[in-house]
């Protein structure tokens, strides 16, 4: 807020005509003369709605100080425009100007308020004093964030809850013993910058944006269509729960000058990534949350719609700071698969989180993992719903870090992380659900319950298969793990940019090359040609620098006897085959995931030099 301070020997205003479309009702167009007056003429900014009571108190404490100084008789409100160009939207400055005015009359001041939003000719005659002209700049002094104070245990299987520092590893939790170590006692990790998933990710296309913000990445074509199948994947997933599901679509950015938003964001913490627009403060969102919301609570909801579920690929956005950005697990802008489910109640949200939770670990065994689990979860929650977490234990199998935190100081009472254990022995979080029982209050998300009461649903947030980028990273760490073993590094055929590369050994060959590569794509499979005029041996070597699961090879004999010799990199073996064998093996290979069309041109040669198609090394 700024404030410029004229103590008047008389002053008097009339309004000419509105200025903005939210100017308040006129009660009469004329104010004054006020004899002998302190005239505050007042700029209401657009930061001062972070913290607009401690903003009102100190305006009112030195508005009161000067009129007691110069012995003003009266006080004179006066909106003015014209101090900042960083104004608060007409809403919200007219609601700080009416705080600021009921503050001032609650410590007995004679006060006028002349009307806001519009355009205004005043007439003023200043006396000439010392302190007749002042002017100030009125900030909150920072609030200091309230540290958490958290206590880590380990559940074990048979229920003991046992403090972090007593706990004894088994040999077999070496992995859950660098979680624990990096989460619970701080343990910086000494490991390397970048393994072999840095090389795989830039090789396969995903790459830092030089020309954007730290932290944002590019995708090129072969990245994109591995995002593209993910996102698709994540939307079915979401679908086998069980539950009525729905997709939406939204904005990526949200006005902080909204209750509900402003009241999410603090909730967050201070990883916000915050932009301003004409007058206005706004967030980008750190997940589906607002959109989902602001939908849900226009909806018209019974209790017979309940459990039901909200999706959305959100693009996100998290503030990172500079050093901890890890390309393709911790970035500053990534999609995020949202599902919000509503739930009538607590106890029928645990037993849907149940339903989460074993979807989550299938996910993760389908690629050959497992996760140990982080139960974050409030006071109050550990101690009415602790066997509630021993069920979660006992069906992960494995003990989990428990981390516990005051009740009432964030929406949640229990937030599980799903973590890796990735190829450097870093803890790496992918999936995560969270039981929310704050914001459907916040954001106004009703139901109608049967005895037709009105209540609020108890939401669960859950990423079942993490955000796009961390289970793309998670199939590359896996690929990893492979190599380092001495195995071929594969990730799944029905995520592979490029799952059939055809290679006609001489031009002859083309014309039957395209016949086989139509029928495959037919099928809904991602091909192309390699129809460049290089040797046999260099094409093959750089479709396996590709990680091309099929390379189809086509000479006279093949198109003589109407078949394909097959070199399947996976399963380390080459066969010759009929076209229709091979796409019965790929229908077999990606039964129930997603189909995607390929994003370049179907011949190699009609491709330029792509630098993002290199060779790991």
């Amino acid at each position: 807020m700024r404030i410029l301070l004229i103590h008047a020997e008389s002053f008097s205003y009339r309004a000419i005509q509105r200025a903005v479309n939210e100017a308040e009702p006129l009660e009469r167009d004329v104010g004054g003369p006020f004899n002998n007056a302190l005239v505050v003429f007042t700029t209401i900014e657009s930061s001062d709605n972070e913290n607009p009571e401690a903003i009102v108190l100190k305006a009112a404490e030195d508005i009161i100080d000067i009129a007691n100084k110069v012995k003003a008789s009266n006080i004179v409100l006066y909106p003015y425009a014209h101090l900042s160009s960083d104004l608060a939207p007409p809403s919200i400055a007219l609601k700080i100007l009416k705080l600021l005015e009921s503050e001032l009359r609650k410590r007995g001041i004679e006060v006028h308020r002349a009307p806001f939003g519009w355009y205004k000719e005043f007439t003023l005659k200043c006396f000439g004093h010392p302190l007749s002209e002042l002017s100030r700049e009125i900030r909150a002094e920072a609030e200091q964030r309230v540290k958490v104070e958290k206590k880590y245990y380990i559940l074990t299987l048979d229920g003991e809850l046992v403090n972090v520092k007593e706990y004894r590893f088994e040999e077999n939790e070496e992995e859950f013993k660098a979680l624990v170590e990096k989460e619970a006692l701080g343990k910086a990790l000494e490991t390397e910058t970048h393994g072999k998933v840095y090389t795989y990710l830039r090789k396969f296309g995903f790459e830092w944006e030089p020309s954007s913000d730290h932290g944002h990445l590019r995708y090129e074509p072969h990245a994109t269509v591995m995002i593209e199948a993910v996102s698709a994947y994540a939307w079915k997933v979401a679908n086998e729960l069980g539950i009525p599901v729905f997709r939406i679509r939204g904005t990526n950015m949200f006005n902080l000058a909204i209750r509900a938003v402003k009241e999410h964001a603090d909730l967050y913490g201070d990883r916000l990534y915050e932009l301003r627009v004409s007058k206005d403060r706004l967030v980008l969102r750190y997940a589906a949350c607002h959109q989902q919301f602001s939908i849900l609570k226009d909806w018209v909801l019974s209790y017979k719609d309940l459990p039901m579920g909200m999706f959305e690929i959100a693009d996100s956005y998290r503030y990172e700071q500079r050093g901890e950005l890890v390309l393709g697990f911790r970035m500053r802008r990534f999609h995020m698969p949202d599902l919000h489910i509503l739930t009538h109640d607590l106890e029928e949200a645990k037993k849907i989180c149940l339903l989460v939770r074993d979807k989550i670990f299938e996910e993760a065994k389908k690629v050959n993992r497992n996760y140990w689990v982080i139960l974050n979860v409030t006071e109050d929650f550990l101690n009415s719903h602790f066997e509630y977490l021993v069920e979660l234990v006992k069906r992960d199998g494995r003990p989990a870090l428990v981390t516990v935190y005051p009740a009432g100081i964030y929406y949640w009472v229990l937030n599980v992380e799903y973590n890796i254990i990735d190829e450097l022995g870093r803890p790496r979080e992918i999936a995560t659900f969270q039981i929310d029982i704050g914001n459907a209050k916040r954001f106004g998300i009703k139901f109608r319950d049967a005895d037709g009461s009105e209540k609020y649903p108890i939401i669960i947030h859950t990423a079942i298969i993490g955000s796009i980028e961390r289970y793309i990273y998670m199939l590359f760490d896996t690929a990893a793990m492979m190599e380092r073993k001495g195995k071929t590094p594969c990730i799944p055929t029905w995520v592979m940019p490029i799952q059939v590369r055809i290679i006609p050994i001489a031009k002859a060959h083309l014309d039957y090359a395209v016949k086989v590569a139509k029928k495959i794509i037919e099928r809904g499979f991602r091909v192309d040609i390699d129809d460049r005029d290089e040797s046999l041996g260099k094409r093959i070597r750089e479709a396996g620098i590709e990680w091309i699961p099929y390379i189809v090879v086509i000479g006279d004999r093949e198109v003589s006897t109407e078949t394909i010799n097959v070199r399947m990199r996976c399963r380390g073996i080459q066969k010759s085959m009929k076209v229709d064998e091979l796409i019965e093996l790929l229908e077999e290979e990606v039964k129930g995931y997603p189909r995607v069309e390929s994003s370049m041109p179907l011949f190699l040669s009609r491709r330029p030099a792509m630098p993002y198609l290199r060779e790991a090394r």
